[in-house]
């Protein structure tokens, strides 16, 4: 029997099975963390088929339930066949046109974009089973056979104090290791300074260009002076203004979120270093 499920009933749903998962659940797991067993369980039923995958993915007490993380898999209907959040509560379910606490129809998101590439990256607001509250979420998606497999990470705003942290640590690597050696570490995507929705920037104050943009390393020895947000504000010119009368500042902008890929208000924190403009910012809810 399936049954539409729309997103209220849907979250209230896997709101009470998360409840009844087991304590040990009780950490959040990092990016890598997701994709490994995103790679793993995309093996598993590759070599296993379909039937014994969902058997396995449905065990909460298996080896595809792992801190805040589970195997999801629905076909290109939109129903279930196997989640490890709440296999009792979702399986059988048709969530095709179910939609996210921001209104995005994730499902048929996952769907529509495996159709064009095998794989795909679907970014939503989604239910932490493990904090019970709705939070930013980025799950790997790909098409194995006639069904989606994909498996999710939580990824919550960073808060004030986690992007004075960063900019403290990416300070004191400059003052160590020089700006040129410190910008080729803020420009690796895949290193200690690019963490969901926090990253390192660094502009040169002689040139007026970037040195690094940690989510968008290609930026860098491009215009910043010029770059204006999506109000008109002129962002980067305003920092290097404050900063010709003071080592460090903050400044407000609006700013597209790599987490919930949505336009937000932001606030960055700047700190001047030789010749170069270090700042880090987070998204204000």
């Amino acid at each position: 029997m399936k049954h539409v499920f729309h997103s209220k009933t849907l979250l209230a749903a896997a709101l009470a099975a998360g409840l009844a998962l087991p304590a040990v659940a009780a950490d959040r797991a990092t990016p890598r963390e997701a994709r490994s067993l995103f790679e793993q369980a995309v093996e598993y039923m590759e070599t296993n088929g379909p039937e014994r995958a969902f058997a396995a993915f449905n065990n909460q007490k298996g080896k595809f339930v792992r801190k805040d993380l589970y195997v999801f898999v629905i076909d290109d209907k939109g129903v279930y066949h196997a989640s490890g959040a709440a296999p009792e509560a979702l399986v059988g379910l048709t969530v095709l046109n179910t939609t996210d606490a921001a209104g995005n129809a994730l499902f048929r998101e996952m769907i529509d974009s495996t159709r064009k590439a095998q794989e795909a990256t679907v970014r939503y607001m989604w239910l932490n089973r493990v904090t019970n509250k709705v939070e930013p979420k980025v799950s790997y998606v790909r098409k194995v056979g006639s069904y989606v497999l994909g498996v999710g990470y939580s990824a919550p705003r960073a808060s004030a104090d986690d992007a004075r942290a960063m900019l403290a640590k990416a300070v004191a690597l400059a003052a160590a290791e020089g700006n040129a050696n410190a910008a080729k570490v803020f420009n690796d995507r895949s290193g200690s300074f690019v963490k969901d929705d926090l990253y390192v920037f660094m502009v040169n104050l002689e040139s007026g260009k970037f040195e690094a943009m940690g989510m968008n390393p290609a930026l860098s020895d491009t215009d910043a002076l010029g770059l204006r947000d999506a109000a008109g504000h002129a962002l980067i010119a305003e920092m290097v203004d404050k900063l010709k009368t003071a080592n460090e500042a903050s400044v407000e902008y609006v700013w597209r979120n790599p987490v919930t890929n949505a336009v937000e208000k932001k606030r960055s924190y700047v700190r001047r270093v030789g010749d170069s403009l270090i700042g880090v910012g987070h998204y204000i809810e």
